[in-house]
């Protein structure tokens, strides 16, 4: 019998709908049903693409038996981390604090009250490598809540107070934006982690530094420091070149397991791959790099083949997990690797050679059973041959059986897609991927933003979850909107993006000292607030809101919005030279700032080749955050653009700081040179 997970529009929650534990959904209800049977709380965190999520699942929420003993003893609370980033932040805070570490699934044993006293991630079914089992677990927290109720009672008080102290370190008060000293600290610190070897930062497991890049491209912009160039350069060919890209059909996986990014984890997320599509693509428009310029369209065509869902969103990923066809068992990464006997059945002994050698697969392979990880570790000498191989491969695992997908429609994730496909359509003459943008957009209006203005987080079939949606939800929403507009010209798309910026500093933004917070003030009440700068995954609500808002200053001129860009920086200046690579979009928009951002207006007849010629020069200008508004003479809906009139009768383009402006220019050639475009 389904348990009340039932009706849930999280993929990740109707996984659980059938387990024999008696799940709750997270609620009211659930924690006055704790209280009034005077036992703990089990919250169990994951998402849908969570390889580990699964195999504890099959290996303990399935069994019977253990879930007898948990729905005797406890309240279980299954959470979607992706539909409530506000319970995992809070709860996940306090893991890493008591265990130095984290990870999903989280396990966190909680009072009635919200308050966690036992933490911990995947627990095995029987004891293993020093971890005991999962019903070890359970009945040890069971022992000490009925024995030792008072000291469980104290510990939880400490923990309790111990994140309220760290959440006053973001509160304590405004530090100044980040300056040039601290940019140039942050890029001697990124050149200390880099791996000269293998590209990108640190060891292994090996994350893809997409917000890292962008600040890298940037600082090389504004300073024209080669050094930053290296590191951008060189880890994006490392990342394209190995097994984290996927060869065959485009797109990244979620991470790899090793430091040379050989072995994938092989969950594909929406909000990776819109971040790198992005980055490649600034890639190429500073290099003009061809392998830059092929990932970022193989990338857009991955999230408009694999991702994009009826309603004309993008699904949040796909499993690391899917059916082995020899086994018959669910395996990781069972999709998407190679033997070499496989090449030879599908494509003969002599284009199969051809295939092992281009894509690396040997008999002793690089995964698990001799299977190997397609990898292209140089470019290819026929690429016609490449590319007819690559599409046969492709047509082949199409017919394996494929990896489940996450359909839930994540607002922030698909804002971040909208502006990596909005801007890649535009520089490389693809109209379809800015149509797929704005069709994504139009779902954000039509289902997520409530008629009063607020958004909600996620939704599914077309169908609005209940969740309300947090600050990286307006601010990523806001950038692709703001990007909608500078690729389109369309005032609605600016409009709106300010709408959602006035509800950032309405609802998110401490007045007293312009800290921002993860979760609106009218919010459900956690046992603290949310609060994080930090850029991991994805740009923290904090640091993508004072990017979105530094833009829409650019475009409008409004001081309030700058002023509130400002100082939600100074958490950046504070951790700039210490934790670079945990602070990179932050770093990315301080570079903007430092920069002006510089505002182009181009004005000229709608449809006008001079027109087109100009935006396009400054769409292509690698001016740190550079903000290009397009229309026609007597504009006035946008402030950037009114009162620019045209010259000499001709389009002209008009570069600005501050909307202090130079002399206008009606050359192209001219425009790119002061915006500094590197490719035409």
């Amino acid at each position: 019998m389904p348990n009340r997970l039932a009706d849930a529009t999280s993929p990740y929650l109707l996984q659980h709908a059938e387990n024999p534990v008696d799940w709750w959904p997270w609620g009211v209800e659930a924690f006055e049903e704790a209280r009034r049977r005077g036992v703990p709380v089990l919250l169990s965190v994951g998402y849908a693409a969570c390889h580990w999520c699964h195999v504890m699942a099959h290996e303990s929420f399935e069994d019977a038996g253990l879930a007898g003993y948990l729905n005797e003893r406890f309240v279980a609370v299954k959470v979607d981390r992706e539909e409530r980033p506000d319970v995992d932040a809070v709860y996940m805070e306090a893991v890493q604090a008591a265990t130095g570490q984290g990870g999903w699934p989280m396990t966190v044993f909680l009072t009635p009250d919200k308050e966690p006293f036992y933490f911990g991630t995947y627990f095995p079914p029987e004891p293993r490598h020093g971890m005991p089992s999962f019903r070890q677990v359970l009945e040890g927290v069971d022992a000490a809540w009925r024995d030792r109720r008072q000291e469980v009672g104290e510990v939880a008080g400490r923990i309790r107070a111990d994140l309220a102290e760290r959440a006053a370190v973001y509160s304590a008060g405004a530090h100044n934006p980040p300056g040039e000293a601290d940019l140039h600290q942050a890029l001697v610190t990124l050149s200390r982690d880099f791996d000269q070897a293998r590209g990108g930062f640190g060891g292994a497991p090996k994350f893809p530094p997409a917000m890292v890049v962008e600040f890298l491209l940037r600082h090389h912009a504004r300073t024209g420091s080669e050094a930053a160039l290296e590191m951008a350069v060189r880890t994006g060919e490392a990342m394209a070149r190995g097994g984290i890209h996927d060869q065959l059909g485009g797109g990244f996986a979620r991470y790899a397991v090793d430091a040379g990014w050989v072995v994938p984890h092989f969950e594909k997320m929406l909000y990776d791959n819109a971040l790198l599509l992005r980055a490649y693509l600034h890639l190429w428009r500073a290099t003009g790099s061809a392998l830059a310029r092929r990932v970022a369209l193989s990338t857009a065509d991955f999230l408009l083949r694999e991702l994009r869902t009826p309603e004309g969103a993008f699904a949040s990923a796909l499993d690391a997990d899917s059916l082995d066809e020899e086994t018959g068992q669910s395996a990781e990464g069972a999709y998407y690797v190679w033997e070499p006997g496989q090449l030879v059945d599908l494509l003969g002994p002599a284009d199969a050679a051809t295939a092992a050698r281009l894509f690396t697969v040997t008999a002793a392979g690089t995964f698990e059973h001799g299977t190997s990880v397609l990898q292209l570790l140089s470019e290819p000498e026929d690429f016609a041959e490449y590319e007819a191989i690559r599409t046969r491969l492709l047509a082949a695992r199409a017919a394996r059986p494929a990896p489940a997908r996450d359909d839930k429609v994540v607002a922030a994730w698909n804002g971040l897609a909208i502006a990596a496909l909005a801007e890649t359509g535009a520089l490389l003459d693809r109209p379809d991927l800015v149509e797929a943008a704005e069709q994504a957009g139009d779902l954000l209006l039509a289902v997520h933003l409530t008629p009063d203005g607020r958004l909600l987080r996620t939704s599914r079939d077309g169908r609005a979850g209940a969740n309300a949606g947090v600050l990286e939800d307006y601010a990523d929403t806001a950038e692709g909107f703001l990007a909608l507009y500078a690729v389109t010209g369309e005032a609605e798309w600016l409009q709106l993006a300010g709408g959602l910026l006035d509800t950032v500093l309405k609802h998110f933004t401490d007045e007293s000292s312009g800290a921002l917070y993860d979760t609106a003030d009218d919010a459900e009440e956690l046992i603290r607030r949310p609060q994080d700068p930090t850029d991991n995954a994805t740009p923290s609500g904090w640091t993508a809101a004072a990017g979105a808002l530094l833009t829409y200053a650019a475009y409008t001129g409004s001081g309030r919005h700058r002023t509130a860009a400002e100082r939600a920086l100074g958490v950046v200046g504070a951790l700039a030279g210490r934790a670079p690579r945990f602070i990179g979009w932050g770093l990315a928009v301080a570079e903007a700032l430092l920069d002006g951002p510089r505002e182009v207006a181009v004005v000229g007849p709608a449809g006008h080749p001079a027109t087109a010629a100009l935006r396009r020069a400054a769409l292509l200008g690698t001016a740190p955050g550079a903000v290009v508004a397009v229309g026609a003479p007597g504009e006035t809906e946008v402030p950037l653009l009114a009162d620019r009139p045209l010259v000499g009768g001709a389009p002209a383009a008009y570069v600005c700081r501050h909307f202090a402006c130079d002399a206008p220019t009606t050359d192209p050639a001219a425009l790119a040179e002061r915006l500094g475009t590197a490719v035409g």
